[in-house]
């Protein structure tokens, strides 16, 4: 079994969503339609890897990895189908993609109330398959110096954990990174490119044992 076991603790907790339910085509016209899917692969170590949280949660083995998480892809593209998030996925990895232009103000990492309901919506589905865990990764452009946007990007990952958490996810199955400006999708040259770099991307992964 993988020994590594991410625990973060959280020390903030958003807590939001609408007092109506919201159909995800009203959610999608809340938010304003989003660039198109970003393909490109990340780049770190944990790009390859599978993370254990707990026995108390379970793990999975052999065939049992991939019919569990295309139900959970599955279920991820009915909930989050006209919300703008882009639902990747890579072997056994679930990539989400958050229009970050539309998740976030301007060099803010405060998520716009406007699309809370997304992320509850991305929760409730977390919540119903516990045998994953999750990877939050901020990215920005390259506008400002890079320990700024360094700093920027974890803030952003940091809020979207906190608000997961904030709907009952378990806060040992959330870990963040900050990429900054080193992992861009598209040119900094252009204000185009500069809103497809500025981004969320949420990486799920199942637990397993070896």
């Amino acid at each position: 079994m993988n020994k590594w076991i991410p625990v973060i603790a959280a020390t903030a907790v958003f807590v939001a969503g609408c007092q109506t339910p919201m159909t995800n085509t009203q959610k999608g016209a809340a938010i304003g339609a989003v660039a198109g899917a970003l393909l490109g692969k990340g780049t770190g170590d944990h790009d390859k890897s599978r993370y254990v949280w707990g026995a108390a949660v379970g793990a999975l083995a052999g065939s049992a990895i991939g019919s569990y998480m295309d139900r959970q892809e599955e279920q991820f593209r009915e909930e989050l189908s006209g919300s703008g998030v882009q639902v990747i996925r890579d072997g056994d990895t679930i990539r989400l993609q958050l229009p970050s232009n539309i998740t976030f103000a301007t060099d803010s990492a405060v998520i716009a109330s406007n699309f809370n309901p997304v992320l509850n919506d991305v929760a409730r589905v977390l919540n119903q398959y516990e045998k994953t865990t999750m990877i939050v990764e901020g990215h920005t452009d390259s506008t400002g110096s890079a320990e700024y946007n360094q700093q920027l990007s974890l803030n952003r990952a940091n809020a979207v954990r906190n608000h997961l958490v904030g709907n009952a996810v378990d806060s040992r199955r959330v870990t963040t990174m900050g990429f900054g400006e080193t992992q861009p999708v598209a040119t900094n040259e252009t204000e185009t490119g500069r809103q497809l770099n500025r981004r969320v991307e949420l990486r799920i992964v199942p637990n397993t044992v070896e």
